[in-house]
């Protein structure tokens, strides 16, 4: 390329390369030469020049170099976050172009809520291992709100929680009905009752789980609707639902579980009992959610449609496709 006065010829700049950007990110996160050239596998004299030449290429100091450490100068602090930003795009095309060659190879990032994990994964681990050997499924246990922006901001690339959600950009993939079952003491007048009307929420001490549970939304939602008002007046709550149930099995209260938390959480204790509500029994949806537009978007699909066969013998009543 023909080159006039420092510049390329037509006056266009130059522009950094991807290997400036790597090296100049790792020395941004490890503020050490050395630690950053072993960690992404570059000799430190090849990083330091690869540094230096981005500066020389921005027209910016970067870093700047003592004997003992090195610190970032205020444009280099600047241009971390955007060379962060350009690396981790660049990742997201490299996945996406591996996704279109090769269905279901490399990283899933699912993201899935406490009150489904314990129950759903061994399902969900079983059929991708069978059907999908080569999917390297990685799984993050979050709250909804984490969730939702670990999707949006392409740290998640499929969340499995429940619905509706109601958040633009983001698609549903539904999977699934369940209803809710009433816990309690041994000694409780709804225990092991069928055919429970909603109204009998009225007057129960309810126990839920700590705010930012979605499943604590819902179990508000169903009391409402069932004439408590707003005023629930909930006064113990638990941060899982094992602790939950162990507090009704203490005589605390009652609670509210999906059915398919049922067998695994009350398998724990002998001082428990049941109660299924009348029809129609409150009860919520799970689903898969993924960004709209997904560039994996038809596997996501499949994968959602497999899940619905999967799930089949567990207690909820499996969705078909829109």
């Amino acid at each position: 390329m023909a080159v006039q006065n420092g510049k390329p010829a037509g006056g266009r700049k130059r522009q950094p390369s991807l290997a400036q950007l790597r090296a100049f990110a790792a020395v941004a996160e490890h503020l050490h030469f050395r630690d950053a050239a072993a960690a992404i596998g570059m000799s430190q004299p090849a990083l330091s020049g690869a540094v230096s030449a981005l500066e020389e290429t921005l027209g910016v100091t970067l870093v700047e170099r003592t004997t003992r450490k090195v610190l970032l100068s205020p444009a280099g602090e600047r241009i971390a976050v955007r060379a962060k930003a350009v690396l981790d795009e660049v990742g997201a095309l490299m996945e996406d172009a591996e996704a279109v060659r090769a269905p279901f190879t490399g990283a899933l990032r699912l993201g899935v809520i406490p009150t489904v994990a314990p129950y759903l994964l061994p399902t969900v681990l079983r059929l991708v291992h069978e059907k999908y050997p080569h999917l390297d499924l990685q799984v993050h246990e979050e709250q909804t709100s984490s969730l939702l922006e670990g999707l949006a901001a392409g740290r998640l690339d499929l969340l499995l929680l429940a619905v509706p959600l109601g958040v633009p950009g983001v698609a549903e993939l539904p999977l699934f009905d369940e209803d809710f079952v009433l816990v309690t003491p041994l000694d409780h007048w709804l225990g092991g009752r069928e055919g429970i009307p909603r109204e009998a929420l009225r007057e129960l001490n309810l126990l839920l789980l700590d705010e930012g549970h979605c499943l604590r939304d819902q179990a508000l939602d169903i009391c409402r609707e069932a004439g408590r008002g707003d005023d629930v007046g909930v006064t113990t709550t638990a941060a899982g639902l094992s602790t939950l149930v162990q507090l009704v099995a203490g005589g605390l209260g009652c609670t509210l579980l999906p059915r398919t938390a049922l067998r695994v959480e009350t398998a724990r204790s002998t001082q428990l009992l049941t109660g299924s509500f009348a029809e129609p029994a409150p009860s919520r949806r799970v689903a898969l959610a993924m960004r709209t537009g997904a560039a994996r978007g038809t596997e996501y699909e499949e994968l959602a449609a497999a899940l619905r066969a999967a799930l089949k013998p567990l207690p909820v009543r499996v969705l078909t496709a829109d």
